[in-house]
């Protein structure tokens, strides 16, 4: 459902989209939620949307997203689910890897979606879509990747037992009063500004607002601690060799990297380094910094659309 239209810069939607009743299913007895916008009974190939994970964040992420995407009349569905951990899915207290959120898709997949997706993987959670096509490689139609990670990242791999180190020092009274801390909106807003969005000004009450409920439940910190201990950091050269399906990878014009491995890297040099190891890569940069589908959500949406049209309309 369409909302209202804005006055505001055409890369910039700033009206809610309209809440899509949540949904559930069961994966390995955790209750997971997720929801559908568009028409899902028809034959057009669907997008999964795959969310970041940090602070507060959620399926939320989505929302400009989803609405620009109604608006702009496109006729493939989309399935946005909350990662295990995250949102209004359960919150159990364990280390998340990539590939566990992978099986939790494959599982999405195979008893929900139950066809082949586009799938949309939003910066460092490209861990999650690799594992998913590595699982199951015949219900990935096609992989769009919203500012993925700097090549040096996605290439070097973190220690185990510094993973562990990292998780136990998380998991514990320290990191119980970091997340308090991190999830104050100062913090928040400061990290947005410095870290993700080229334009300050764009870190609006929305974006804020969003982060500060999801970060409400103190149990959601469970899912953000495996990510900055680094349960997805290993070498996915090989890997990303071995993807056969098309992939189009959008970076921003000003895309950083908070790791200090990336942060010599310019968008040019990242764009060539994807796209010299992606078999099926093409690429293209958009104003912006590092959570585009948020930041210049117009103007991404007009970025994919040609690419989603190509991968065919129907599955028939």
């Amino acid at each position: 459902m369409p909302s209202q239209t804005s006055n505001q810069p055409s890369d910039q939607v700033t009206a809610r989209a309209p809440i899509a009743p949540t949904q559930f299913y069961t994966w390995r007895d955790y209750r997971c939620a997720y929801e559908v916008r568009g028409n899902e009974s028809n034959h057009n190939v669907p997008l999964l949307l795959i969310h970041p994970v940090g602070v507060g964040l959620s399926r939320r992420f989505w929302d400009r997203f989803n609405q620009r995407w109604l608006e702009s009349g496109q006729p493939q569905p989309i399935y946005n689910p909350d990662l295990l951990g995250c949102g209004e899915s359960a919150m159990p207290h364990v280390a998340y890897t990539p590939d566990d959120w992978a099986a939790q898709l494959q599982h999405f997949l195979n008893t929900v979606i139950q066809k082949p997706a586009i799938v949309v993987a939003q910066g460092a959670l490209f861990p999650v879509a690799i594992a998913l096509v590595q699982r199951q490689p015949d219900l990935v139609k096609a992989l769009i990747l919203a500012g993925p990670p700097a090549w040096p990242v996605m290439t070097r791999t973190t220690p185990t037992w510094q993973q562990k180190l990292s998780w136990n020092l998380f998991d514990s009274p320290l990191g119980s009063s970091f997340y308090r801390y991190a999830r104050r909106r100062q913090f928040l807003q400061s990290f947005s500004e410095k870290q993700l969005f080229a334009d300050r000004q764009r870190v609006d009450s929305e974006w804020l607002d969003t982060l500060k409920r999801g970060a409400d439940d103190p149990a959601s910190r469970h899912a953000v601690f495996s990510f900055l201990a680094g349960f997805w950091r290993k070498n996915y050269e090989s890997a990303i060799a071995h993807i056969q399906q098309p992939t189009l990878v959008v970076l921003g014009n000003t895309a950083s990297s908070i790791s200090r491995s990336g942060k010599s890297e310019t968008p040019d040099e990242r764009m060539a380094d994807y796209l010299q190891r992606l078999p099926a890569g093409e690429g293209i940069q958009l104003s912006g910094r590092n959570v585009l589908p948020y930041e210049s959500t117009a103007e991404f949406v007009e970025a994919i659309v040609p690419f989603v049209t190509r991968q065919g309309t129907s599955l028939t």
